[in-house]
Parts: C-alpha cells; structure tokens; sequence
C-alpha cells in the first residue's frame, strides 16, 4: 500500500522542466496515489509536462519578482499545510533551491529532513530513504517516525523519468502571504557560465579527463571528443583544483552524479573521490597508462595505454566517419 498523497518540488530551466523534477514525478507516481508539483513562480509553461509525467495539480506561488523560491514556496507549502491539505510525503531535488525550500519548511513545520538520498520506499505507512555513505561503500535505510509530512532530497539521477501520458495539470495559485524582512532579498544579476551540448549530469555520454592529460592544453583532446560524441565533457577534482577547468565541469564526491550511458574516464586513476560521481554509469570505458589504476576496477573495458596516442586516434577516426 502506497501513500495518500505527495508533493514534488518542481523547478523549470529555459522553460522547461528540469530532468531532476520529472526523475522525481516518476518516482512519486510510484509510491502514492495522488502526486502534486510545486513552483515558485509561473508554471505555465510547464503545466503540460508536469501533468504527462504525473502530476494531477500544480500550486504555484506567481511571480517572485526577482527573488529566489526558497522563502515564499515554504511559506506557501506551511500555509497550504495549515489549510488541511497535506501531504505524506514532500521530495526535493539535492540542489540549492530544493534545499533552500526544504530547509526552511523544516523550521516552519519542525520537522527533520534526511537528504543526499538515491532511493525510497513506502511499507504501510512508513517512509524508508537509502543514502549513501562512506563514499558510496554503504547505504544506509533511514525511515521516518512521528507525524507526515517527510521531508526527503534525492540526488540527480536516482530514478529514470518516464512519461505517465497523462494531460495538463490543474494550476491552482498558491500565494505566500507576508514574507516580511526574510521576502525582501531579491537577485541583482546572474552570471551564467557559457556552455555548449547537453548539461553534465543530463548527458548521455560523458567524456572525463584527469592528471593523466598532463597539461592544461591537452583538456582540449576531452573537449573535442565530447562534442564528435554529441556528450559533456567532464574532469576530476585533481585538475579542477589545479585550476584547468572549472568547477562545473567536476564530476565526483564534492562535484557532481552523472549517470551517462557511456562514460569515458581519459588519463584518470581512479580515486574514491571520483568513482562515487561515476560508477553508476551504464558503461564506463577507462583509459589509462597504468595497467594497475583503481578506475580499471570499475571500468567494462579498459585500454591500457598512452591517452596522448588513443585520443587523437579516436578523435580521427570519428572525424573520419563524418
């Protein structure tokens, strides 16, 4: 037996819902019977989606005129809440804004929140979460006690997004009230780091490169490769800390959870660190001089070699097929 009823926190990029919001719609049709989607802002434009992936109601708080959700989709969620219409179960995607919202609904409702979590169960009534520790060595099952509504974050990538064909969902406005001294932060600018193909950790395939490149220049052989393959490119935490590439581009513990269908580790050994961001990839090709490298543990297949000859021969053969 499911739950009753689950809330989503939805977010939008480029009008568009995020792959986080709809992993997450997915996995809430899953456990409950009735699941609803949550933005800050207008959902116009997403409505559609949401409604295809599952949701049968979105409240939307309207336009924030320039500031970020986390106050007024709280405090519209505790006012909704007052209101009689809670939920079992609240998700949250593990990112700034999901974190942010859920943070201060905690406050506002006084209750605990488990985050950075890959999976979710429903048994009766109880609400079970699976997190990782340890660098990924361990999971650990947490289920929550005392009164709903759970507070649960989920990383990217935890569940697959699969549509549910269904229509439109109903927009209900769903107004914060006063938000007082804490609603009058508002953002001044945005700098957006210029990018090109799909984000990292929404790629199909993902190329990663490492110390093993030797120079910054040679990240140049990752780039190219990641876009002959219609991927991301991505790095290590070792040449991001070397100041190579930025931080954005890190995939791992302290950087980010891909889970491409390929992933490319080029001149890359291997460490915890690492693994923990990429070892659920459905594929993982690793390349790399040292036949002894942790990352051949992982890797289903492995090229012992020079990245310096196998890149430029795998650039020119790709190249070559047009």
């Amino acid at each position: 037996m499911g739950l009753n009823n689950i809330w989503v926190f939805a977010q939008a990029a480029n009008g568009s819902a995020t792959s986080a919001t709809l992993e997450l719609l997915t996995k809430a049709r899953e456990l409950g019977a009735t699941v609803s989607a949550w933005v800050g802002g207008d959902a116009s434009s997403i409505a559609g989606t949401l409604g295809e992936y599952g949701a049968t109601k979105v409240y939307a708080t309207g336009d924030l005129g320039g500031a970020l959700p986390g106050v007024a989709v709280s405090s519209a969620m505790k006012a909704a809440i007052d209101g009689g219409d809670a939920p079992d179960l609240i998700m949250f995607p593990q990112n700034y804004e999901g974190r942010d919202v859920m943070a201060r609904l905690s406050v506002k409702l006084d209750r605990t929140v488990l985050t950075n979590n890959i999976d979710c169960s429903v048994d009766g009534g109880t609400v079970t979460v699976t997190t990782p520790v340890f660098g990924g060595n361990t999971l650990v099952s947490t289920s929550f006690s005392g009164a709903a509504p759970y507070l649960a974050a989920f990383r990217p990538k935890s569940f697959a997004a699969e549509s549910a064909g269904g229509g439109a969902a109903e927009v209900v406005a769903a107004p914060s009230g006063d938000l007082g001294s804490t609603g009058g932060a508002v953002v001044t600018s945005v700098h957006v780091e210029e990018s090109t193909g799909p984000k990292l950790d929404e790629a199909d395939i993902v190329v990663s490169g490492g110390r093993g490149l030797g120079e910054a220049e040679k990240y140049a052989m990752v780039s190219d490769l990641a876009k002959l393959l219609k991927g991301a490119a991505g790095a290590s935490r070792a040449i991001v800390d070397a100041g190579w590439v930025p931080y954005s581009m890190q995939v791992g513990q302290t950087g980010k959870v891909v889970k491409p269908n390929v992933y490319i580790a080029a001149g890359i050994s291997g460490a915890t660190q690492h693994m923990v961001g990429m070892k659920g990839s459905k594929n993982i090709i690793a390349i790399n001089k040292d036949a002894e490298a942790p990352i051949f543990g992982v890797a289903d297949l492995g090229i012992v070699g020079d990245v310096h000859k196998v890149l430029p021969k795998l650039i020119d053969a790709l190249r070559a097929r047009g």
